[in-house]
């Protein structure tokens, strides 16, 4: 099982920590919502927790609920610019279905 981010995200989320003044990376999860039942859920992490299970990518401390594990194993994390608009990409083998305005997906 595995989770990772690429060079693009990881710049991100190191970038992003740096300006916050801590931060110990993220924790990517999902949750149930939305018009095709999953939606992703990404926070930035102070702390690990005991039941995070911890993938290290690209010099970043990725963080996942064991619960959320099984929807997205495999999962690539980009992070993208397309025109005006920039923000986290998720490339999950998983998805089966997403719904119309983007925001969930189905397994």
């Amino acid at each position: 099982m595995a989770v990772s981010l690429t060079d693009a995200a990881a710049r991100h989320v190191n970038r992003y920590l740096a300006r916050r003044g801590k931060g110990v990376g993220v924790r990517l999860g999902v949750k149930t919502t939305g018009c095709s039942g999953l939606a992703y859920k990404l926070e930035y992490v102070d702390e690990i927790a005991p039941e995070d299970v911890l993938f290290d990518t690209n010099g970043v401390k990725l963080m996942i609920d064991p619960k959320s594990l099984a929807y997205i194993d495999g999962t690539e994390l980009d992070f993208v610019r397309e025109g005006l608009n920039e923000g986290f990409k998720f490339n999950n083998p998983n998805e089966r279905d997403r719904c119309g305005c983007g925001e969930s997906f189905r397994v």
